[in-house]
């Protein structure tokens, strides 16, 4: 090769962009078992999440969990030792995401929840520093109800709630905020997300007359106490968590569940929003997007914390690149600190400030209360 068409050759390839390492995201998500009406809107946003970032491809990949906690605790592994992915998102319940917490942490991996329990980040420590989470804390949740029952005159309450981490974190957190507002707690039940029966439940809450009961569960094995109370002819007042607020539950829970109010995201009702909401631009953005790729009226607000931990990557993510190369330990970490200084960052639920002893940045602007009336959600 003569002299020119060498300097020509080295001039081409010094010129030539270097290849991107491509983003690689490894999400495990309840599709199956109790918990699917949770993780299949989440599974289907995943597809609504950037192919890229920064010039940098972006790689999903999906496991599913099967609603199991040692499951989740499996493809955690396999994503971080395996596919070596830049970030988790997931699981979708709270005992699959507290059982992922020693995964994220020994890998130096950072990790967003899709689960509500303040548990998951609180506190963070050093193997909470690598944990981050988009649904609202069971405490925020917790206010709005309490608050609305003293609002509707109620006095004691009876709770019945799922037999894991779930029912057990949200009676610590409502029974806390019901004392401070002078509301007794006549009765506390549990029963498993798998359970077909509660008779026995039942009748211990309906004996004790409560004026209100809370049902302590998400997803559709939430119907159940309250179709069991409706058969039982308690007339009370019913309030569920925000863990139900997706369309299956409607479906399954048909007319026992009209009437009963529950603390949501924004993004359940967005239409609804008065026009000056701070949410209510994003939450549009995310149901439009959602509902072209799945139908009309085939939003819920599981998949909006998922949409919510994509826009969390991909902030972070923009900041990272400036710092380091994706696939390495350095990206991880500045992964972590990029999603510890996101600010005023506006999604599907509310505007998310993150800070180094808060890895959830979500203030009141993250909440409404809603009742369902005639199968829809009415915000109130």
């Amino acid at each position: 090769m003569k002299l020119p068409q060498i300097l020509v050759l080295a001039a081409a390839l010094t010129s030539a962009p270097l290849a991107h390492a491509d983003i690689t995201v490894g999400v495990t998500l309840s599709a199956t078992g109790p918990a699917a009406s949770l993780g299949i809107p989440e599974k289907n946003t995943v597809s609504l999440m950037p192919a890229t970032i920064g010039g940098h491809k972006v790689n999903y990949i999906v496991l599913d969990d099967a609603s199991d906690t040692t499951n989740a605790v499996t493809n955690a592994r396999t994503l971080v030792t395996e596919s070596k992915v830049d970030v988790m998102i997931g699981s979708t319940t709270t005992p699959n995401s507290l059982a992922m917490i020693d995964v994220a942490a020994e890998s130096q991996t950072p990790m967003i929840s899709l689960a509500a329990s303040a548990r998951i980040v609180e506190p963070v420590d050093a193997k909470k520093r690598w944990i981050f989470k988009t649904p609202q804390n069971d405490i925020m949740m917790s206010t709005a109800i309490v608050a609305h029952m003293a609002d509707a005159g109620v006095k004691t309450v009876g709770y019945i709630g799922f037999a894991d981490a779930y029912g057990e974190g949200w009676y610590q957190e409502f029974s806390k905020i019901a004392e401070l507002k002078g509301l007794k707690l006549v009765a506390n039940e549990r029963y498993a997300r798998t359970d077909t029966s509660v008779t026995a439940q039942v009748l211990k809450i309906v004996a004790a007359k409560p004026d209100a009961v809370l049902v302590g569960a998400s997803g559709t094995p939430a119907a159940l106490p309250q179709r069991a109370l409706k058969e039982r002819g308690y007339a009370g007042k019913y309030y569920q968590t925000h863990g139900v607020a997706n369309n299956d539950f409607l479906r399954v829970g048909g007319k026992d569940v009209d009437g009963t109010f529950l603390p949501s995201g924004p993004v359940l009702v967005a239409a609804q929003l008065p026009a000056n909401h701070q949410v209510k631009k994003s939450a549009i953005d995310y149901v439009t997007k959602y509902e072209a790729a799945y139908g009309k009226g085939s939003v819920s607000t599981f998949g909006g914390h998922a949409w919510d931990a994509g826009l969390l990557m991909q902030a972070a993510a923009t900041q990272a690149l400036k710092k380091a190369q994706p696939g390495t330990a350095e990206f991880r970490a500045a992964m972590r600190d990029a999603l510890e200084s996101v600010r005023e960052l506006a999604g599907a639920h509310g505007v998310f400030n993150m800070s180094g002893t808060d890895h959830l940045g979500l203030d009141q602007r993250a909440r409404v209360m809603v009742k369902i009336e005639n199968g829809t959600w009415k915000l109130q």
